[in-house]
């Protein structure tokens, strides 16, 4: 049989009670709630709890340690991601004039080099590393006249954009950094 003794904190164990006990008479246990009731139990229906016994010395090394300022986590990009062109320059030429209807072929194409030679340039100044040029399918001049002005830089590279992304349209270009100038 357990042994309890006046002052003892004391859950039920069947009920959503818990107490102290204030009084010991024959085979009845009387607990006071919390909220002040005095209630009978026999002792099989009662369990002493324990005291929670909180070690204040571990609390504060935890409370410190959450109080300094966290390091912040270097954001890593998945390896797909860090190769992914950087700038992107659409060719076609309703993205380039809002009236080129008027335009001979000539015209069209002329604008067009003249955008990605600009945008090339920007790129080669600003140290951007990759861009892709979306001059679309066609007939293929428009990408024939990129390649032929991709050549006259020798510190670029280019090929075939990313075919999931961009289909056959694209061309990826790659700009080498420490290309000296003489």
């Amino acid at each position: 049989m357990k042994t309890f003794k006046i002052g003892d904190s004391v859950a039920v164990l069947d009920d959503d009670f818990s107490g102290v006990v204030t009084k010991i008479a024959n085979n009845q246990i009387t607990i006071k709630t919390s909220d002040g009731f005095e209630l009978d139990f026999e002792p099989k229906e009662l369990v002493v709890t324990k005291p929670l016994k909180v070690d204040l010395s571990s609390a504060e090394a935890i409370i410190r340690e959450k109080e300094q300022p966290k390091r912040k986590q270097a954001t890593t990009k998945k390896s797909k991601e860090r190769y992914q062109p950087t700038m992107e320059v659409d060719l076609h030429i309703h993205h380039l004039t809002e009236n080129s209807h008027r335009m001979s072929n000539h015209d069209m194409l002329t604008l067009q080099l003249d955008t990605a030679k600009g945008q090339l340039e920007f790129a080669i100044r600003k140290r951007i590393q990759k861009m892709v040029f979306i001059h679309g399918v066609g007939e293929g001049v428009l990408k024939t006249e990129l390649e032929y002005l991709f050549g006259r830089y020798d510190q670029i590279k280019y090929y075939d954009a990313d075919y999931k992304k961009y289909g056959l349209g694209a061309t990826e270009v790659y700009i080498f950094q420490n290309v000296s100038n003489g």
